[in-house]
């Protein structure tokens, strides 16, 4: 791995991103998502998943790009080896709540079937050129995950 990737990991992997979320999550809700819902051209929104172990509500914000009604997330975790926290979470109890700007959306998530992965893939990489980086820094396949609005 090169020089440049072992520095992108160990950034992906820094605990400062806890802390950033924290804050964007913090300035979004505080302001209807007029702060936070675009940074650096990529739309953002706020995911509430259920802790699987604690039960306790988890909040973070999350790069999203829209798909009709749906929302599609990318469970990155900054290219590290393992998923984040939030796709465990959502792989125990698939319902959760998004906010994109002041706006409150019922979800159930899943995991992108191989040919959505494939069509959805490389949108993804266009609104957000970190994922690029991310699929060569980590061995294992970036899940794309679908939040689909509940009914």
């Amino acid at each position: 791995m090169s020089l440049q990737h072992r520095v992108l990991k160990t950034i992906g992997e820094s605990p400062m991103w806890k802390v950033t979320s924290r804050v964007h999550t913090w300035l979004y809700r505080a302001t209807g998502g007029r702060i936070g819902h675009t940074a650096g051209g990529i739309t953002n929104l706020i995911l509430t998943t259920r802790g699987r172990k604690s039960g306790a509500p988890r909040t973070v914000a999350l790069a999203y790009l829209a798909d009709g009604p749906d929302f599609v997330v990318v469970a990155s975790n900054g290219g590290s080896d393992r998923n984040p926290a939030w796709w465990l979470n959502l792989r125990s109890d698939p319902h959760a709540v998004v906010e994109v700007g002041p706006r409150k959306v019922d979800v159930t998530a899943r995991e992108a079937t191989a040919a959505e992965h494939a069509r959805l893939w490389p949108a993804l990489k266009a609104v957000n050129p970190f994922y690029s980086n991310y699929e060569v820094i980590t061995d294992r396949r970036i899940p794309v995950v679908i939040l689909e609005a509940a009914a």
